[in-house]
């Protein structure tokens, strides 16, 4: 079984990327206002993720699958992921991402990133087109943090030694059952809520508190 030092599991859209993935597929569809009005409301904890993720996907029936190779040439790394990655490794550490966004695009960037293993959602495709449903179970705040502390657990690490990093309210969770929770480019009640505000956007702000 793989084993390291410590575990860093950051979010995706707006964390691990600068983009909100969602966001650029409604753009496919026409819709980006809406879903974009409808996410900012999430990531500020106004209501149900699990409610406001099942309506922004129903408005992005029928986008083709073809236009996922679009998307993916649109999504911008955020600054400094590939030094924290490179950092971690350099550590005996291990790098996380648990999302909300979609396994269609992650799969494809994460590697590159450095990232070691991920969890998102999975969108329902029929006939070559999504069909505006979430395939299988959604990955909410509280899936957020589960997913840290069993990839902790396989890893045989200790909570203490784990840093959750995240912008949105639906990673409230994660960082509270981390031993260390970082705000990054977040929303007011996330920084409230952190061990610790990341000012800049550059997640190699991160490098000096890993273990």
């Amino acid at each position: 079984m793989t084993s390291a030092r410590f575990l860093v599991v950051l979010d995706a859209d707006s964390t691990l990327i600068q983009d909100e993935v969602i966001e650029l597929i409604a753009d496919e569809a026409g819709r980006r206002a809406e879903v974009q009005a409808a996410t900012d409301a999430a990531m500020r904890g106004e209501v149900d993720f699990a409610e406001s993720l099942r309506s922004r996907v129903a408005a992005l029936a029928g986008v083709p699958l073809s236009a996922f190779e679009r998307v993916r040439g649109r999504v911008r790394p955020t600054p400094g992921v590939t030094a924290l990655t490179d950092a971690v490794h350099a550590r005996g550490g291990i790098v996380g991402v648990v999302s909300g966004g979609f396994h269609e695009v992650l799969d494809h960037i994460a590697p590159g990133l450095g990232v070691d293993r991920w969890r998102a959602n999975r969108l329902d495709i029929r006939n070559g087109a999504l069909s505006g449903a979430v395939d299988g179970g959604i990955v909410d705040a509280e899936a957020k943090a589960q997913t840290l502390l069993q990839w902790a657990s396989e890893l045989g690490v200790i909570p203490g030694r784990t840093i959750a990093i995240g912008d949105g309210a639906n990673d409230l969770r994660m960082m509270d059952v981390a031993g260390l929770g970082l705000a990054f480019n977040s929303k007011p009640a996330v920084r409230a809520a952190a061990n610790l505000v990341i000012g800049p956007q550059d997640l190699a702000q991160v490098i000096p508190l890993l273990p």
